[in-house]
């Protein structure tokens, strides 16, 4: 089987590009994967796209805590909370179909957008302090990001970002290096599930992996370059395509 690394290669830079700043990084290697690999298994694919998305989140997540203060009070509960309500979002899966969700999601998400569309001012500082009230808040914010990630999937990193902007004043910065802390875990947990319940392709995944940590590394460079304004428009930007992309599979 022939491998057109110039598909694959160009594809994990840029998913890893987009994935540090605002997420959404699945939305371009699962597809050129389906399409390079067609007879292979799903899980296979899937986990061979995580394989090489946690080299990328892993990097991000170095640099943005060297130059960012992430608020662990709130980030490591919330954590805990998206792994295991990732677990119980994967087992709801036997009771209801995927498929009911994405009506659901599409709306909001077009939520999100709108919201974020009109209130210029979000997320461009940060407009409170953390404290220890909000571990709480944090726990059941992780735990139902993590039921959704579990479950469905789509637009994972957006609402993280989202929700960490709107709930907790961070600035869109510290919302993307706050995403990346749970996105770190929630790719191990789902690398561990895949490797054990079918073959990864480990040498292509390790191989996109290190274009995928290079193309990580300029996504956050340029984040950390241009700040919270950058984010926010490159924000908006995924989620108009996630929404296109919810659409069109709804339709379709």
């Amino acid at each position: 089987m022939m491998i057109d690394w110039t598909i694959l290669a160009p594809a994990a830079f840029f998913a890893g590009m987009v994935d540090a700043v605002v997420g959404g990084g699945g939305l371009i290697q699962i597809p050129v994967l389906l399409s390079q690999f067609p007879q292979t298994a799903i899980p296979t694919l899937f986990g061979t796209n995580k394989l090489s998305s946690i080299a990328g989140t892993g990097a991000a997540l170095w640099r943005y805590a060297r130059s960012v203060r992430i608020p662990w009070i709130v980030v490591l509960p919330a954590t805990v909370a998206a792994l295991l309500g990732a677990w119980g979002g994967a087992a709801l899966v036997a009771w209801l179909p995927r498929e009911t969700m994405r009506p659901l999601v599409v709306v909001m998400m077009i939520a999100v957008a709108l919201y974020t569309f009109m209130k210029k001012d979000l997320g461009q500082q940060v407009t409170r302090v953390i404290d220890g009230r909000d571990r709480w808040k944090g726990a059941l914010f992780g735990g139902l990001i993590g039921v959704y990630d579990g479950f469905f999937g789509p637009g994972t990193g957006s609402f993280l970002i989202f929700g960490f902007v709107r709930l907790f004043g961070m600035d869109f910065v510290q919302g993307s290096a706050s995403a990346k802390v749970i996105n770190f875990a929630t790719n191990l947990s789902a690398i561990a599930f895949f490797a054990s319940h079918g073959p990864v392709l480990w040498q292509i995944g390790l191989i996109m992996a290190v274009c995928n940590l290079a193309g990580s590394w300029m996504g956050t460079h340029l984040a950390l370059k241009h700040g919270a304004g950058f984010i926010r428009k490159a924000f908006l930007g995924v989620v108009v395509v996630l929404i296109v992309k919810q659409l069109a599979d709804l339709f379709g």
